[in-house]
């Protein structure tokens, strides 16, 4: 199984809790995107599966040996005690639904009609919980207000502030926080042996501590993406060439991956040009910042016209540059 690297404080309180048989029964794992959550309970689940069905594991962290009974039928998507929710993709193709459908949250009750059938233990992991359709959190509520006995429920979260107040108090938080430098460049020289140390410190660079991210972003000229949200920063569009031309070439189904770096990207470049200001210039930067990450935010949960958006966000950045203050109340 792939390595987790970092996140030592999150994977001592599981391990913590498990081996004093105080397991909590639901655990949000709150962090930035691509940092490793998923990871954590995907290697959080078949330990404690694990531990319960035997043999004995003798390993540090989470790590249970491929060679393990438990471990070769989660990587073969087969162990009876185990489930993932995750967004499904559409009609057998590659695009993936909007979001968790009630229907997946419902599938689980087969997991608990039954008892456990290779040790005392059932897990569910769900990434993310962001994702989950109305309907669906409160189905998933349900089961955390009332869990089966001898189930854990762990929870990736990406922005746990707009998860139903309900299902946060049912879980213990464990935080996740972007990797330092030498912890990324480590994750990334494991999962791409093909790299060499050039793109590695590039992707370093481009990730901010998300391993998951850079991975995701291979390949999409990153650099000249920043390169034109910089000019737009330092320059301004005073005639909106720039942020039309910008809208137009993301706006392309091909370039999909790189509208979704862009949403990404956008509201941290604000952020960066916030910290260098003083006084009203850096309250309007801050201003700018929150109606920019609101914006990206919902993008693609509410299906927003890719052009229209990347034109407004673009319209923000350029809000930043000396005498741009008409593009600021756009």
């Amino acid at each position: 199984m792939t390595a987790l690297f970092g996140h030592d404080t999150p994977v001592a309180a599981f391990r913590a809790a498990l081996d004093a048989g105080r397991l909590h029964h639901a655990w949000l794992l709150a962090g930035p995107k691509g940092v490793g959550k998923a990871l954590f309970a995907e290697k959080a689940a078949l330990r404690v599966l694990a531990e319960g069905a035997g043999p004995p594991v003798d390993a540090p962290g989470f790590d249970v040996p491929d060679a393990h009974p438990m471990a070769k039928l989660a990587a073969a998507g087969s162990h009876p005690d185990l489930m993932r929710l995750e967004r499904l993709a559409k009609d057998g193709g590659t695009e993936l639904a909007r979001s968790i459908s009630i229907d997946q949250v419902r599938s689980l009750q087969r997991l608990f009609v039954t008892t456990a059938s290779l040790s005392p233990w059932r897990a569910v992991t769900i990434d993310s919980v962001d994702d989950l359709e109305r309907n669906g959190a409160n189905a998933l509520l349900k089961n955390l207000e009332e869990p089966p006995p001898h189930t854990v429920f762990l929870l990736v979260s990406h922005a746990p502030e707009r998860l139903l107040p309900t299902i946060r108090s049912r879980c213990r938080v464990l935080r996740f926080a972007p990797l330092a430098d030498d912890v990324m460049a480590s994750a990334l020289r494991a999962a791409l042996p093909d790299a060499d140390e050039a793109e590695i410190a590039d992707l370093v660079r481009v990730g901010e501590g998300a391993p998951g991210r850079a991975i995701a972003w291979r390949g999409l000229d990153i650099a000249a993406l920043d390169a034109t949200m910089d000019a737009l920063v330092s320059e301004g569009d005073p005639v909106n060439a720039r942020r039309a031309a910008l809208a137009q070439s993301l706006a392309l189904k091909s370039a999909q991956p790189r509208y979704e770096a862009f949403l990404a990207r956008a509201p941290s470049r604000i952020a960066a040009a916030a910290k260098g200001r003083t006084g009203t210039a850096r309250a309007e930067a801050l201003q700018l910042w929150e109606r920019a990450s609101a914006l990206a935010g919902s993008a693609q949960r509410l299906s927003l016209d890719p052009q229209s958006t990347v034109f407004e966000l673009a319209g923000m950045l350029a809000g930043l540059a000396p005498g741009e203050g008409d593009a600021r109340a756009a």
